[in-house]
Formats: structure tokens, sequence, C-alpha cells
């Protein structure tokens, strides 16, 4: 079935019929490989453009076609067509008639047999099988004789062909097999389309001699030009093209059990006695005995089967409540008001639903009138009581009560076979001028009715001629409709209205045929399909897992381990097993189907969705806290965590739910992060795109229809329920009083499933239109996940993943097809089926606004060309999000990043592939850092900026800087250190007062020793030292060119790079660059590399924005220098030389020794000196939040810091009375070697396990933003420490939004639950100090008070229940 499935997406796809209907109007886009027709009603193939053939109506694409071909092309029989010469005989025909494939014999292994004037070989097993293979029959003659030779057969045979025609020669054409030549000789026609009563020879000689009546043992098709073997009607394979011998038929498939409608129609036994009629004569629901009950169920009045223990529950269950009848006693309510009369339980959410709950309809009596507000996409009754969805609007149904909705509708628009009449009825040509008045005005009798068509005016009409009160005029026949020029009848495809069969629908000469895909029946009414077998609706209903029987009202409970509410869930049908995740729990787990048994699948992770690869046998998640998409093979057994693969982990700021199509290895997932969107990608993490970014509030659930191939989503914000194509056209919204609040959906055939979390019911409707709403469960709990379960739900290509033989686990890609994934860790080996430990551990690392990305090297000889991300760690970066320059410690696992959002410099901690904050370094204000790199020795930090163009140097362990370079520098772009040999290269742009563009510099690190070695650079950036450090390499992004020079400025080499270079990465000598493409949302990003034969080859590219690239090694950060032990003795700055050190002081002090240092006494008592040397300032002017000094350097505020990585520490200063404190702020204590976070102004010596399990209560992580630690807490919990459970008691209810209260109202319960989550770019811009607060629910839930003296309060009110809300 998932062929077929897949073969019919094809096909759709390749109509190139793409239209958009969103909630504002645009053009129509057409999909790739098409293009639009001149008059924009439609799309057409790019290949049927010029073949001879008008695919557009207006025939625009048989328009401006080359009449004659180039040299080096071959021109198409039917003369409209060029084509290279090397796309002739090569097996695909590229002309629409095929003659580029005509006189070609393709050698197949086996090949024994030539025949059709050498046109075709067969092999031996073809030859005397009984089937005709070759036209002119040789195949099947002489096969008398066994044991002749195949060869010999075939040379004694003589070959008889049909006449050979060419456009240029007078040569009869030759006609592939299966068609004839038209009488014209110049073009062929398909022998099934010979006599169907269309014309397809231009002569329209393939209709002529047709014969009208058939013989007795034939079948004459309904256009009567056609006659077949009798044999072939109701074959299942329609030989009339109107497919008449097909209509009608009782198909005698498997589990055909009842034919009814006098024999026209064969139902299987699920649909005998199942509460639907599916015969026309309602056969299949008479005589129908009634079943019973299992000894656990109650069987309801209605025949329904629900559980004993529902009985009496206070909640009907049963559609005829007869379970809630004859009980002895009131049932105990769990919820705050009963029915005053019937008792029955209720929510405060049911009364004045619309529904009537109480058996007395107490509920619904003296209801309050709302207000009425309709939305954006719904559409205001008249009456101003109700709203109804826009497309309800004129579609010829009255929804409103008043029919407003069906009122001033415009000009009604007839049929096109039909007459109009002045007064806008629509009537049939028979009645125009038939001497009786029709019409309301009139206007069908009188003026030129005597005027009787003539036989010249019936020849000029293509079909008929009839009289008009304004004279003859031709008319077609219905479903045809009459072209502009007044005479010619064209077939109407009704196909192209949506919802005109319930699944396939084939166009035919005036009219359509509806068919259904395999494993569904066609309906009586010749356009809905029906499944075989019961589906079931699976539902969480808080912490119970509920599953109904869509036809037989059939009520179950599986069995559930969880203690709280169970937001998502799935199926997977091989295993029984429905897998589902809960707030309580850090693990997935199950529930049988058919053993009532529970387990766990995997321990030690959080999911907010799960999803199931039923086809290649993996359980999809969405890691909320962490941002990832994550798989992991089913098993039977519990799994190690550590065994997962990680799909996607870039650019992902709160994917929300996650819906898989394995049929297409396609996952789509909902994106409520700064920028809300749907997301498409294949379900390895390729070919990733935003299929829908408008029309969008706050998509919470995702699903897929297989049927329709579109993705459903629901929307909290909006209150509705969207839908769109797999490519995100043709947006629809539906906004009903019933979507108010849509947590989870499905789509199952022509019906949508929804749950909402707030008025506590499941409900269906038709999924285009959004009626026919059916309530199918109503319960006092919430209800969350919703799927539909059935098997053929779960077909598709068997054995993708088993004939791959991965190590470790098997992903389907776009196809789909099987490719090979490995846990985080392991990489996959060249082979691209073994996972394998690292040979080499070099490493590129990819810094994006947001995000560092480790990918390792090796992984470049099994990755070539990859469009997508490599194997590779992404590390989102906590409270960053203009991250622009990077250096990393590979002993102390430390990243620097420089983040122009915040204008600092800031360090992570690498642990456990996570990056935990350890604090801000360096605080500008008013300046911007331009270039940064870190001395892994002794870890000072050299850099410069825009307000301060000098190469200076601060020592994070002291809070020492010291000016190194200032004169004839513009601005710094990048800098590169060489530790061991103690030297620093810098790229200088603009040197002032020469004359020169830019050039590379070099010096010792104590800045001695300056020298140019290139002045002819444009825009150098991106330095980088070789391994020896004898050697500078650097991109030059004006010329596009990666240079290198020694550092004496000898040996000049570039390598021409192209445009877009960006940065340079040298690891090992393995030479690296980054090229980018493009701009906004559509950049390309490439990286590139030097194989062994020096050939310049493409890694991989990726859509991501990447703004810095480094590579680091074993060998990167080896060596030493005079300044590796204890600080080499300095006291304030050891800088390392070339075989020595020197010791500098800070800007305000100077040396009183070689390694000593003492303040500087030029300024004032209690001044100090700016960086610039050029005024003093006071010293409370110092990092107060207002630049005084003309370089700012008064607000280079640095925070103290003492790495583990670091072998020295700076010696204590040792500061005189008389001298004023420090411009940098000191502290008394210096911190342990563990990440520091600033606590409320104190350090708190905390690494990242234990300050989540201090700060935040073990339910969150410790981030620090400007300074100040707050905590992201996980799925289901909230508060400043992550101490508050979703799931709360509606006791002590809170306001969410409230402007104020007055005393003695009665208060609106709303429960928010607050889910802080990272990565708030738009957030933190506005305000860096804030952290986003996505509020996972907003449930208006009403106070649970006495509303009326028709509701009475429960008497027991003890136990409230746990309420979730969804999000908002």
């Amino acid at each position: 079935m998932g062929g077929r499935l897949f073969l019919c997406a094809v096909l759709l796809q390749l109509s190139g019929f793409s239209q958009v209907v969103s909630a504002g109007s645009s053009p129509l886009k057409c999909a790739v490989g098409n293009k639009p027709c001149s008059d924009g009603s439609e799309c057409v193939l790019y290949n049927y453009v010029c073949d001879g053939e008008p695919d557009c109506k207006d025939g625009s694409d048989e328009e401006d076609c080359a009449s004659e071909c180039n040299e080096d092309q071959f021109q198409c029989a039917h003369g409209k067509k060029c084509i290279d010469k090397d796309q002739v005989c090569d097996g695909v025909p590229h002309c629409q008639d095929r003659s580029d494939e005509l006189q070609c014999m393709k050698q197949t292994e086996g090949c024994v047999h030539h025949c059709d004037n050498k046109s075709r070989c067969l092999p031996p097993k073809l030859l005397c099988d009984g089937e005709r293979d070759c036209i002119d029959g040789t195949d099947e003659a002489n096969c008398e004789d066994q044991e002749e030779d195949g060869h010999e057969k075939e040379e004694g045979t003589s070959t008889t062909s049909l006449p050979f025609a060419s456009v240029v020669s007078p040569t009869p054409i030759k006609c592939p097999f299966g068609s004839k030549p038209c009488k014209d000789d110049m073009e062929c026609v398909l022998y099934k389309h010979e006599c169907d009563g269309e014309a397809d020879c231009r002569d329209g000689s393939d209709e002529e001699e047709c014969t009208l009546v058939c013989a007795k043992d034939q079948f004459q098709c309904a256009h009567g030009k056609k006659c077949i073997e009798q044999g072939q009607v109701c074959d299942g394979v329609s030989q009339c093209q109107d497919r008449s011998d097909e209509m009608g038929c009782a198909k005698q498939m498997e589990g055909c059990a009842h034919q009814c409608d006098n024999k026209s129609r064969c139902i299987p036994n699920s649909f005998l006695c199942d509460g639907e009629r599916d015969c026309g004569d309602g056969s299949d629901e008479k005589n129908c005995v009634d079943e019973g009950c299992s000894a656990t169920d109650f069987k309801c009045t209605s025949g329904q089967c629900v559980l004993a223990t529902m009985r009496c529950d206070g909640h009907p269950d049963c559609w005829d409540r007869s379970d809630e009848e004859s009980c002895t006693n009131a049932p105990a309510c769990t919820t705050k008001h009963r029915c005053p009369k019937s008792k029955e339980c209720l929510v405060q959410e049911w009364i004045c639903d619309g529904d009537q709950d109480c058996k007395d309809g107490t509920d619904e009596k003296d209801c309050p009138l709302a207000p009425l507000n309709c939305a954006e996409f719904q559409w205001s009754c008249k009456s101003k009581t109700e709203c109804i969805p826009t497309a309800w609007r004129c579609d010829g149904m009255k929804d409103c009560d008043d029919g407003s909705d069906e009122t001033e509708c415009g000009v009604v628009t007839c049929l096109p076979h039909q007459f109009q009449c002045g007064s806008q009825e629509c009537l049939d040509p028979s009645l125009v001028c038939n001497g009786i008045t029709n019409c309301a005005d009139g206007s069908d009798e009188g003026g030129s009715c005597r005027i009787n068509c003539a036989e010249a005016d019936s020849r000029r009409c293509s079909q008929n001629c009839y009289n008009t009160p304004q004279g003859t005029r031709c008319r077609c026949a219905a479903g045809f409709k009459l072209m502009e020029d007044g005479l010619t009848c064209a077939d109407i495809d009704e196909c192209e209205s949506p919802g005109v069969c319930s699944q396939l629908c084939y166009n035919t000469p005036g009219s359509y045929q509806c068919d259904c895909h395999p494993g569904y029946i066609i309906e009586a009414d010749g356009r809905q399909c029906k499944i075989t077998g019961e589906p079931f609706l699976l539902a969480s209903i808080q912490t119970d897992l509920f599953l109904l029987g869509l036809r037989s009202g059939s009520l179950d409970v599986l069995s559930s381990s969880a203690k709280k509410a169970i937001l998502s869930l799935d199926y997977d049908w091989r295993e029984q097993r429905v897998f589902w995740v809960s707030l309580d729990t850090e693990s997935i787990r199950w529930s049988s189907l058919d053993q009532k048994t529970t387990g766990t699948l995997i321990k030690g992770v959080r999911a907010d969705s799960v999803a199931v690869d039923w086809l290649g046998r993996n359980l999809y998640w969405i890691d909320g806290v962490n941002s990832k998409i994550v798989a992991i093979r089913l098993a039977t057994t519990t799994v190690n965590s550590l065994n997962h693969s990680v799909i996607l982990d870039e650019d992902l700021d709160q994917p929300r739910s996650l819906a898989l199509l394995p049929q297409k290895g396609l996952m789509f997932w909902t994106e409520i992060g700064n920028v809300v969107k749907i997301e498409r990608a294949g379900m390895d993490g390729s070919e990733r795109t935003a299929v829908v970014n408008s029309s969008l509030g706050w998509p919470g659930g995702v699903a897929v229809d297989t049927i329709s191939d579109r993705v459903y989503w629901t929307d909290e914000r909006l209150r509705a329920i969207g839908s769109a194509t797999l490519d995100g056209d043709d947006i629809r919204i539906l906004q009903m009083k019933e979507t108010t609040n849509p947590f989870s959906l499905a789509v199952f055939n022509d019906i949508l499933y929804w749950s909402d979390a707030k008025k506590r019911v499941v409900l269906a409707a038709h999924k285009i239109s959004g009626k026919n709403r059916q309530v199918l469960l109503k319960r006092p709990r919430q209800p969350f996940g919703v799927k539909i379960i059935h098997p053929l739900l779960q077909m598709g290509i068997e054995g993708l993943c088993e004939k791959t033989h991965c190590s470790h686990m098997c992903v389907l890609a776009p196809g789909p097809k099987a490719v090979c994934k490995c846990p985080s860790g392991l990489l996959l080996a060249e082979n691209g089926l073994t996972c394998s430990s690292l040979v080499n551990s070099a490493f590129l690392l990819m810094l994006s606004p947001s995000t560092v990305t480790q990918i390792y090297l090796q992984s470049r000889h099994t990755a070539a060309e990859l469009n997508g991300w490599p194997e590779h760690l992404a590390l989102q970066v906590p409270s960053v999000n203009e991250a622009a320059i990077m250096d990393y410690s590979l002993h102390d696992h430390t990243l620097f990043l420089t983040d122009d959002g915040t204008t600092s410099l800031s360090s992570f901690k690498l642990k456990d592939s996570d990056l935990s904050p350890q604090g801000r370094l360096l605080k500008l204000l008013g300046d911007t850092i331009t270039a940064m790199a870190l001395d892994w020795v002794t870890f000072n930090v050299y850099w410069s900026s825009n307000k301060q163009p000098r190469l200076q140097v601060t020592s994070i362990t002291a809070a020492h800087t010291a000016v190194l370079i200032k004169e004839g520098i513009s601005r710094v772009k990048s800098i590169a250190l060489h530790p061991p040999r103690g030297r620093v290269c810098f790229t200088n742009l603009g040197l002032q007062g020469t004359g020169t563009v830019a050039t590379v510099e070099c010096a010792n690190m104590d800045g001695a020793g300056r020298s140019v070695v290139w002045k002819d650079a444009v825009q150098p950036t991106s330095l980088a030292f070789s391994t020896n450090g004898d050697t500078i390499y650097w991109v030059d992004t004006g010329l596009g060119t990666v240079s290198s020079v020694q550092l004496d400025g000898s040996g000049y080499r570039e390598l021409k790079a192209g445009d877009g270079l960006a940065a340079v990465a040298l690891s090992d000598d393995a030479l690296l660059w980054m090229t980018v493409s493009g701009n906004g949302l559509y950049n390309k990003t490439r990286i590139w590399y030097r194989d062994e034969q020096q050939q310049n080859k493409l890694w991989f590219e990726v859509g991501t924005e990447v703004v810095s690239l480094k590579a680091f090694s074993k060998s990167s950060q080896t060596g030493s220098n005079q300044c590796t032990e204890n600080n080499g003795n300095c006291q304030h700055l050891c800088l390392a030389t070339p075989g020595g050190r020197t010791c500098k002081c800070a800007h305000d002090h100077i040396l009183v020794n070689a390694t000593h240092c003492s303040p500087e006494q030029h300024c004032p008592d209690g001044s100090r000196p700016c960086l610039d040397q050029l005024s003093c300032q006071p010293v409370e002017k110092f990092c107060n939040g207002h630049t005084d000094c003309y370089d700012h350097s008064d607000e280079n505020c640095v925070t103290l810091k003492q790495w583990s990585g670091a072998k020295v520490h700076a010696p204590t200063r040792s500061l005189s009375s008389s001298t004023p404190p420090s411009s940098f702020p000191a502290l008394s204590e210096v911190a342990s070697p563990n990440n520091t976070l600033n606590v409320g102004g104190q350090l708190m010596n905390l690494d990242t396990q234990e300050c989540s399990q201090k700060l935040c209560s073990g339910n969150g992580r410790c981030v620090v933003i400007n300074g100040d630690t707050a905590c992201v807490c996980s799925l289901g919990y909230s508060g400043d420490s992550c101490q508050d459970h979703l799931l709360k008691t509606l006791q002590n209810p809170f306001v969410y939004g409230a402007a104020g209260l007055c005393a003695g109202m009665v208060v609106i319960a709303v429960m928010a639950v607050v889910v802080k989550r990272r990565k708030s770019a738009n957030t933190r811009r506005a305000s860096p100090a804030a952290v986003k607060e996505t509020s996972m629910t907003d449930l208006e839930n009403k106070a649970e008070t006495t509303q009326s003296t028709q509701i009475s309060p429960a008497p027991n009110t003890d136990d409230p229940e746990e309420v979730v809300s969804s999000v908002d």
C-alpha cells in the first residue's frame, strides 16, 4: 500500500498544480519543476513546454517555441522542441512524441532475439512464452521446434514492421511498442487511445472508422466508440478511456462477504451491522444479531460495551446515557458541581457550553449572553449572536441560525452547461424557449426564440445548438464548458475542485470517477471511502489511556503507570504498544494494546513529544529543554539513553510537537520560539525547510494526513486548526467555537480529531469544512494526546533498514531511503554503515549567533558534498544570541565568546555535551570587540575594539590590562597567537598615512619586534598559525584568496577560493575554508578543504549563519614557554617572547624591577588614567555605567576568574595606602577552579550539576544573564527555583495577567505554567537581562462556584482534581 500511496503522491506532485489559499491573497505559486501559464490560472511542467501539445488553457506553453535547433541539438518529430543530442537514445523520452527514443536498440543482458526492425531485443525467457512481446510476432513464431537455437531462430525469421515516417524524410514513421501511426504519418498514438472518444491525432484519424455497435461477446465503452472483450470488464484495469468498464463493479477482493445493491457492491464482514449504512439498499444493517459484551464490560441499551467500572460513576459514557440510569446511590463526584436532579457530575467548563450534559438540561438553562467578538478567520452572523468560519460564508449551506451567511453572496454562478436567467436562476437549456416561462423575470422566453438553429449553426457548434431569446447559441452537455470562441466545448476537470472525491479522483469526458486507496472501499454514494476493519481513537485523559471504537462505540482503558498527565503518545502496531510521556518521569514508557502490561523504553530523558517510526523501527522525541530532536531504536527491553542519536540540534529554538511521515521519510514539527513556524525535514535531519511561517499564532500539535498529503496543526493563540500542503501551500484556517483551546490532533480519512484540554472534550469534524461536529469523549479529567489506531495506517515499504545493515541505527531519509546514524561520540566510517571511535580527534568549531557546532574532521571522508550537517555536536550557548568571535582552551575545555549583543566577553565550560556559563570576563560600554585571541598558557586575552583600536592584553585571572601596540593602527580585525614561539599576528585595516589598504603584521607577544609580513592585502581576516608557528594564514575577503606567508615575510602563497570567502582554519596543517553565498534567510554556508591530491573539495553546505571558524587538534595547544610556571614570576602580566618572556605592568603601573610593579603617580589623588593615557578620571567614574574616557576604557569592566587549566597565578598585589583603588573590581578571595556563578552579588563555587540541584531544585539548569543566575525550568516546572510543579490543585488559583482585583469579587482562576526557556532573541535584544518565559498553559478555568440555583455544589471537594492547561 505504501508504494501505491507514494506513487499517488508523486503523481500529485507532478501535476504541477499548486495554489495558495491563505489569510492574505497571493499569486499562483508553482511547485519545483513547474512554471505558470501566461494567464496565471494554472501551472505546467517545464518538460511539457514546447512539446507540441498545449497543456495551458491559454496555450501559452506552446508559444515562443524554437522552430529550428542548433547543430548540437535534436529536433523532436513534432518540430517544436529541441533537446541535447546526448539525450537521444538515453532510455528516457524527452520529446512528448518519443521521437528521441525511436530506432534505438538497448543491448540488455541476455539479449538473443532482435525484432521490430531491430528496435527491440528480447532475452531467451520471453521467447515462446505464449505472450506476444514483439509487434511483428517473431518471438512466438516457429515455436514447434523447441530445440532450435535462439540465435538461429532470430536469423531465420523475417521481420515485419510498421511503416516508418519522419518529419524530414519520406520514410514511414516507426511507432514504439503499444502504439500505431496516425493516418498522416506525423505522429503515433497509443492503441488504447484509439476510438476512446477523444482525438489524439492532429488529423483525428484515431477516432475514424470506429465501431459503433459491438459484437455480442464485447462491451461497448460509454462514449460509444470503443469495444473491448467482455472478460476485460470489471477486471480492475480500465480499458475504456472513460473507465466505464470498471464502473458499477462489485470488486471480488479479499474479505468480500456481502453483495448488495443488485450485486454492484461487495463489502467486507467488518462493515456488516456496524451501525453505518454502507449499501444503498440497507441490507448490511438488516438481520443483525445483538452481540454480548465481555464479563468486565457493561452493555448499554444502545448496544455499546463500556467498562463496568464506568457504571454509575456520575458521567454518562453510553450514547443513550443508560450507564447512569437506575443507580442506587448518587455518585461521588470529584468535581465541584453536579446536576441538581439527574445528579451527573459537572465541571465548570460544561455549564452553558452549548451541549446538554444534565439529563434534566439544567446546565444549559438561564445562560448569560456572552458578548460577541469574532476572530480574524471568522464571520459574524447578522444576528450578532454567533460567529462562523469564514469558509462557511456563501458555501451553499445555511450555518447561521438566521441564514444570513447565505445572503448577499453576489451573482449566482450557474454550471457551465446551464442557462442563467436575468433573475439569477439556472435552467437546463431544454427549458429555454420551450413556450413555458421558467425564469422569474421571464428572460428564458420571447425575444429571438423563434429563430431556430440552422444546419450551418449545428455544424459550427462542436456539440449542440439551441434557441435563446438572444438568438441561436452553441451549447455543451453537462460536464463540458463553452470556450471563449462560443463554438467549442471543452471537458471540465471536476477533480480540480477540492472535496469532489474523498480520496482519488479521475477525470472523464463530461464526468469524473472517484476511487479509493488500497484497503478502503468506495461507499454507496460513489464519493466517500471507508476503511476495512474498525479504527480506534487512542486518547490520553490525564493519566489514563482511553481506547474508543469509532464504529462500535466500545470504550476501554489501557494499563498506565503514569502519576501525572500524559501529554504525548504514539503507537507501534507491529509490537502492539502505545508509547507515552508524562510530566512526572524522565523516561519514555509504553503500555501494551493487547496484554495490558506496561514497561519503559528508555530512562534518563525528558521528552515533550514522541513519534513512532514504524517503518524504520525507531522512536523519535523532542527534547525541548536542550532544543533537540532525538531518535533511538525501538526495542522490546529498556535501552540505554546513551544509545540515542541526535537527528537535529541546529537552530532549534523551542520545538513543541513532532509528527512523522515514514512513507516519504519526512518529519514535521511546530516551533513556538521567537519565530513561530512549522518546519519539515527528512527523518535523518536533511533537507530542512520552514513550510509554514504565516497565518500562525502559537502552533501546538501537528499531524500529517497521508490521504490528502497535508499537514495539520492546532493553534492555541488563534483558537483554530490550520492545514497546508506538505510544501506549505494552500494554507487553510478553520476557526470555530469548538476550537477555542485545541491541544493535540489526528487526521483519518475525511475526519479531523482534536482534544480540547480546557473544555475537557475530544471532538471530531470534517477535515475540510469543519462541519458535522461530534463529541467523542467528554470526561471530567483533561484530554491531551490523540491518535487513530488502525493497521492500515502503518503499512508501507518493508525492509528498507533491514537491507542496509547499519551497525547502530538506521533512519529514513526523504524518498524514503535508508541511511545510517551514530550515537554521540562515534563517527560513521567510510563505508557509511559502521560507527567507530575517533581515529583522529581533530575537530572543527563553527560559531553561529547562538550555537557552537563541533564537527570531527575525520567525518569529511564519509560525507563529501553533503547537503546538510555531517555528524556533529551542536551546543546551545546560554543567554547569547549575537556571538561574534570565539577561542577555545583544549586543556580546560573552556569556550571564550564575544557577544555583540551585550558587548562583552564570556566563558563557558564544555562538559558532557553541554555548555555551562562561567560568567562574564570583560564588559564594554558603547564599544564592540573587533578581534580576540586566547593565550592558552597564561589565560591572557589579546583583544581590540572599535573605540580602542589598539593591540592590548588583559589578564582574566588578575584584571590587569596593558596596551602593547597603538601607533599606526586604524582597526584590528583578527588576532592569532602562537604561545610556544611567543609570537602574535594581527590584521591592520586601513593603515593611516601610508596609502596601503590593509596589512598583516606580526610581533612578539609583548609587542616588541613589530613588522609587516604582507602589505598588499585588501580585507584580510581569520588569521591562523601553522602548527610549528613559522607561517601565518589568512583569508582576503576582498580578493577571494586564502593566503599564507612566513613570519619573515618570505614564501608568500595563495589559493583562489572565489567569491563569498569568509574564514580559514588550520589543523595539523590540513587547510579548510568557508564561503558564504546568498543573503538573509537564504544564506548558504559551505565548508571546503584540500584533499591529498591538492584538489579543492566541498565537504558540506548548510543554510545556517556561521560567523567564525576554528580548527583544533592534539598538536594545536602543545608546548610551553617561560610563562608556564608561576606566571614567569611576573607580578602582573607575563608575555612570552621567542626564547624568553617579558613582565609587563597594568597601564596604571610601572615596573620597579624585572618582575614587580608599583602604581604610577602622574594622575591626581583619587583619579586614574584612561587606557589611552590622554586623561585622568575620578576613581568613582570607572565602571559606573557611563563613559568618561575618550576611548571608553573607563568602562572596560573585568570580572576576576581563576582557571584550573592555567598553571600560573598572579603573585599578590602590594598596594600602598596612598594608592588609589584599582579601576577593575577586585575580589578579596580568589574563587575555586569550578564554575563561578554570580548570585546576588556573592560568588558561589558550584559546578553546573550542583547548581542545578541546589538553585533549581533539580528540575532545571542554571544560566547566567548579565551576571545574575536564573533557572531554565524543565517541562512541567515553574518558579524562580523550578519548585512549582505543573499539576497544581485548583486551591488558591492564580489570576493570570490581571491588572487588579477588587476585594470580595469572584476570582476567575487562571493556571499559567511558566516554562523558562533559553534563546529568546527578541527578548534579549530588548532587555539583555530578561529570560524568556513561555506560558505552557493559560486555561481560564471559571471559578468553581455556583452559577445559578439549578446547579448545586458537590458535597465532597476534599480532593480537587489536577488541572493542566494548554499553551497560550
